[in-house]
């Protein structure tokens, strides 16, 4: 089936540039029995996606028509049959020719047309209906296309008509320079495509399709991605502006989408929607089109969310284990130390000196940072120092514990891994004191008879092999971004945004590898 389709929509496609997108998602479009709306201005090959399209189908009939605001009921759905009227006092339409017979329908300018046109085309999109004096005709259309330069006019009730068309597609000028020389000299007629024996769809082929199609199964996991992508449809960003839009999507639109996303199933000969399927769907989110980037960004990150989220859980726990890690090097370094010295210095929560009377009285500096911290004698510091503290010692930050708010901390400083709120502040000490900016405040000491207890290691490291976790989910990755490429509704311009996605998790892993060697003594 995939590679059918593939072949087809390469032959529809000769002589006609940068319309991938509109043909192949119309196409889909035609397959799920939904429709279309163009959205550009006048010459960008509209009406040819249409023309197009119907070469899709064997022996299919087309319908065109552009709008204005005189056009009548009688010019779309056929005038009403005189002789009827006259010899059987029958309201009927002579339909032959006009849009209750065609297989493909392109209606350009839709909303110029009048309100009983529009109210007719409610029932012809959705049902498939169109009712003929006291007859109910069921219609042979497979797609209707239609097309405009403009959004409709809010306030004229042209809402229901607008949900309708389930694909939105903006529609442009060629922009890449070839295409545009190969299109000036191309001349390429809509009668010279052939589409070869055995491509075109039959009707029976097409009613067979439509059954299987209902049979395709809808995994969990793309419920779980389209609960995501609607959630986030509440705050979507337009670019280049401070906006955010909430965007309201009908539950008809949603159940028309999961219909569109078990068509793409079946046309990649699986018989389960899966995640690939997926990211087309943009284009039937956005009610105003520069809401369209911001959507598709929300559903190539729903695409990823369970692997990103997998990721998180990693980093967490791998700075966990960073932290703890850093503990227990510093507390190892502080009872070596204390075997040799600062036996008098008490030592609070196994990893702290408490400084007197600094701030409010609950000032803390790390009992490994001022262990290997520069040393002056005080005489040095009475004379030269204490005037110029700003000059003397090495750096150092002071901050809130995040742990304990009511806790302030001193440490040494290397210039990385810095603490919300940290203030600057130069250090250095002698045997009985700290001198932060060159003032002076002593640390407590044991009190007479007080036994000191040498700090142990506090929690555990996981042991988890990091690298080989982070080489899984970067397997995982590739895998999902070649399943999105291999969609064949999925533009170029798509797997652009995608790979730019996967590249900035790939950058995000490569940092994470470095954060690794910190576990390392």
């Amino acid at each position: 089936m995939k590679d059918r389709i593939l072949s087809l929509l390469g032959t529809i496609n000769k002589g006609i540039y940068e319309k991938e997108t509109e043909l192949s998602l119309s196409l889909m479009a035609a397959l799920a029995g939904e429709s279309v709306i163009l959205l550009g201005p006048p010459g960008v090959a509209k009406s040819m996606v249409a023309r197009r399209l119907k070469l899709a189908f064997k022996d299919a009939r087309s319908f065109e028509y552009l709008m204005s605001r005189f056009s009548t009921p009688d010019e779309i759905f056929g005038p009403v049959s005189i002789s009827k009227l006259k010899d059987a006092d029958k309201y009927e339409r002579n339909t032959e020719g006009y849009l209750p017979t065609a297989d493909v329908v392109f209606l350009d300018e839709i909303w110029k047309s009048g309100p009983a046109i529009q109210n007719t085309l409610l029932t012809v999109i959705n049902e498939k209906l169109f009712r003929n004096g006291d007859t109910e005709v069921h219609l042979p259309l497979k797609l209707l296309l239609a097309a405009s330069n403009e959004l409709p006019t809010q306030g004229e009730g042209l809402e229901a008509l607008w949900d309708r068309f389930i694909i939105r597609i903006e529609c442009g000028n060629i922009k890449d320079v070839k295409s545009f020389n190969a299109m000036l000299l191309d001349s390429t007629a809509d009668g010279d495509i052939q589409v070869a024996e055995g491509l075109q769809i039959t009707d029976e082929e097409y009613c067979q399709w439509n059954k299987a199609i209902d049979t395709v199964a809808v995994s969990e996991e793309v419920l779980r991605i389209i609960n995501v992508i609607r959630k986030s449809l509440g705050s979507v960003t337009i670019a280049q502006t401070d906006e955010r839009h909430n965007v309201y999507v009908s539950d008809r639109r949603w159940k028309k989408i999961v219909r569109l996303l078990r068509t793409s199933a079946f046309v990649h000969d699986r018989t389960e929607v899966t995640a690939d399927d997926l990211l087309p769907v943009y284009h039937c989110l956005w009610q105003e089109p520069e809401e369209c980037e911001g959507i598709r960004a929300i559903v190539i990150r729903a695409l990823y969310n369970d692997l990103t989220m997998q990721f998180a859980s990693l980093r967490k726990n791998l700075e966990n284990d960073i932290r703890v890690s850093r503990q227990h090097r510093a507390t190892n370094r502080a009872r070596q130390n204390m075997q040799l010295f600062d036996t008098n210095k008490k030592i609070y929560d196994s990893y702290y000196y408490h400084l007197i009377d600094h701030d409010t009285g609950n000032t803390y500096v790390l009992v490994a940072d001022y262990q290997n911290m520069r040393q002056a004698s005080r005489e040095r510091l009475r004379v030269g120092e204490r005037s110029s503290g700003m000059n003397a010692g090495q750096a150092g930050i002071i901050y809130k514990d995040p742990n304990n708010p009511q806790r302030s901390i001193i440490r040494t400083y290397d210039g990385s891994d810095t603490p919300r709120g940290a203030s600057s502040v130069y250090l250095t000490r002698d045997e009985e004191c700290i001198y932060i900016n060159g003032v002076r405040f002593y640390i407590e000491t044991l009190g007479r008879g007080e036994q000191q207890t040498l700090p142990t290691k506090r929690g555990s490291v996981s042991g988890r092999n990091f690298y080989e976790e982070l080489e899984q989910l970067s397997t995982l990755i590739r895998q999902r971004t070649d399943a999105i490429h291999g969609n064949i509704f999925v533009s170029e311009a798509d797997k652009k945004e995608v790979d730019e996605f996967a590249g900035n998790l790939f950058t995000e892993i490569a940092h994470t590898r470095q954060d690794i060697e910190k576990l390392e003594d």
